[in-house]
């Protein structure tokens, strides 16, 4: 390619033209050699020098601007029609498809794609992609690579006033998106001018949020609608529950009237296994849970006072913290509570008292995280205080198996989806640890240090492959799991039931023993007591006061005694030691007599 620039001057500017002519070489100067300048010259043998061999480079740093993606919606409106046809009128539209059909150019076009079309079924028919050609191998079992995991991705909270990550929820459809709660849980202290917002972020675009919610209040939990991925339920931090559909926009399409709300904020909301799939249920530490229709959000269609005296009492009720619903269990449901107990509900029974069928206390704490194994749903996580604990339907005293108690606080806890011996947990100083206790139960499997600053919540994906932790100044790190912790080990299902029923099994026999000696133990007590009533006779109140005399004057004399004897003790030695010194001037006055001449 030739590139050409053209001057543009004005004649009058270049001075006088010149005239050039031919004309002979001439000789203008002569400079003979100089034989004294010669002899000033020193000859240089031999010559050192230096011969750069590789090629010369420079380096260059150069900032490019960051390429940004947006997302953007388009709603497809039916068009294509002529001007004097309204597609909203059927019988304008019908006659005129009738008069189209009949056109010859139109059915030419037809049988023409219609052979294309037919060719290619042909070829589905023929072969088919997707067939599984290995579905009946077992799973492979991989133990020779070591446990890690490593950061894909961070989303940072773009506003500037940080907020906590208090809640994480991957799209159930692909899970390619995924939605974080953000706010202050500080009673009280949350900075001025804090927003509210919270976002559903595009995994594969960290730069920028591809959802912005906007609720009243700031959300506390945020959760997909498993049956509607375009519908998200959020508990907000004034005890209202809101609803959002994002093909609406950002705004709350439903939300809950703030009477017949929670009075403390949201700690937990879950939906339901119901044919619409609009139901859900809520749950604060104001000791209520609440059944709600998002179609209908004015009020609860139903509430549970978690008191477990069953008095139905609002003031005795134990605060929630979190939840646990399981599909394959529909009349079920758990809470954890801020006092360390979980309680156990039944959804189908009459009275409110009658849906609390027992409880498993264990925490010193409140319970963070309250998940049901999903390969065994008798055995259920929680995790509180410093400890994780693996419990059992049918132990209900103690649990089954448990972590040692760590230096942190521990913050949250999740079953992996695809391994039924593996799960996590987040701490407080900003570790994650990965659990296999059929690899080991002592310690964890691994332990990575995501962040800093504290881990509030964790969520799995649904492979198993990808982690979601949501920290104290709202960074969520997405993390990737090595294979050997995202696929199913062989035997590992016989195995971790076998775990299961074996550490059950032995806290049957730990209890029933327990119960035992706590039996054993009363019935001397109450023998001890009965025998006692029938010794003391029974006495008037001024013998009662003459007794009282006598004890309290027996006391006085015996301390009186104590104390006279430890002073003849003291006195004692005093007077030993000056008899010894007696002894000793006697024997010296004898030997002198002896000595001396008679």
């Amino acid at each position: 390619m030739e590139i050409v620039y053209v001057y543009v001057k004005k004649r009058s500017e270049f001075g006088k033209q010149c005239n050039f002519s031919d004309r002979q070489a001439e000789l203008n100067i002569d400079i003979p050699p100089n034989p004294e300048l010669a002899e000033q010259f020193v000859e240089r043998n031999p010559v050192d020098k230096g011969i750069q061999c590789s090629t010369s480079m420079s380096e260059h740093e150069a900032n490019t601007e960051r390429f940004e993606m947006e997302t953007r919606g388009i709603n497809h409106v039916e068009g294509g029609w002529p001007k004097d046809v309204n597609p909203l009128e059927l019988e304008q539209t019908i006659r005129f498809r009738k008069k189209v059909e009949k056109d010859e150019n139109y059915i030419n076009t037809i049988m023409q794609l219609g052979s294309i079309m037919e060719h290619c079924i042909k070829q589905n028919n023929a072969i088919d992609i997707y067939q599984e050609y290995f579905d009946d191998e077992d799973a492979v079992e991989v133990t020779e690579e070591a446990p890690s995991a490593k950061t894909i991705n961070v989303f940072r909270d773009p506003q500037e006033i940080k907020r906590s990550a208090t809640h994480l929820s991957w799209h159930p459809d692909g899970n390619r998106k995924l939605a974080v709660a953000y706010s202050c849980l500080n009673f009280q202290r949350a900075p001025e001018g804090m927003s509210h917002e919270s976002y559903i972020w595009d995994l594969e675009n960290p730069n920028k949020p591809e959802i912005v919610l906007k609720p009243s209040s700031p959300l506390v939990t945020l959760e997909y609608n498993p049956k509607d991925s375009h519908v998200l339920l959020g508990g907000c931090y004034n005890g209202q529950l809101a609803c959002w559909d994002t093909r609406k926009g950002s705004l709350v399409a439903e939300l809950s009237t703030i009477e017949f709300s929670h009075r403390d904020p949201v700690y937990g909301s879950i939906w339901l296994q119901s044919k619409t799939g609009t139901e859900c249920f809520s749950a604060s530490t104001d000791g209520q849970v609440m059944w709600w229709d998002i179609r209908k959000m004015s009020e609860p269609t139903e509430v549970v006072i978690l008191d477990i005296t069953r008095k139905e009492q609002l003031e005795s009720a134990l605060g929630a913290i979190s939840l646990e619903f399981e599909s394959t269990l529909p009349t079920k449901f758990m809470v954890g509570t801020e006092q360390g107990i979980v309680i156990s509900c039944n959804r189908k029974a009459k009275t409110s008292a009658e849906k609390i069928v027992c409880t498993f206390s264990g925490h010193h704490g409140p319970i963070y995280a309250l998940q049901r194994n999903p390969f065994y749903p008798k055995n259920f996580l929680t995790v509180g205080d410093w400890t994780a604990r693996i419990w059992s339907e049918d132990s209900r005293e103690s649990s089954i198996m448990w972590t040692k108690y760590h230096m942190a606080y521990l913050t949250d806890g999740a079953w992996s989806p695809v391994r039924p011996a593996v799960f996590f947990t987040t701490k407080m100083d900003g570790t994650l640890d990965i659990w296999d206790f059929v690899f080991k139960h002592c310690e964890p499997a691994l332990s990575l240090k995501v962040c800093d600053e504290a881990l509030f919540c964790l969520r799995v994906q649904d492979n198993g492959c990808f982690i979601a932790c949501g920290s104290q100044l709202g960074t969520t790190t997405l993390l990737e799991v090595s294979n050997g912790l995202c696929t199913l080990q062989r035997n590992e299902k016989n195995t971790a039931s076998s775990i299961f029923e074996r550490e059950t099994r032995r806290e049957k026999i730990l209890e029933a023993r327990h119960r035992e000696m706590r039996l054993k133990e009363k019935g001397k007590v109450e023998g001890k007591e009965e025998d006692q009533r029938e010794e003391e006779p029974i006495l008037t109140l001024e013998e009662l006061v003459t007794k009282a005399e006598e004890e309290f004057f027996d006391i006085i004399f015996t301390e009186l005694k104590k104390k006279e004897v430890e002073a003849m003790k003291k006195s004692k030695p005093d007077l030993k030691a000056d008899e010894e010194v007696e002894g000793e001037d006697q024997g010296e006055e004898e030997a002198a007599h002896v000595e001396t001449p008679t």
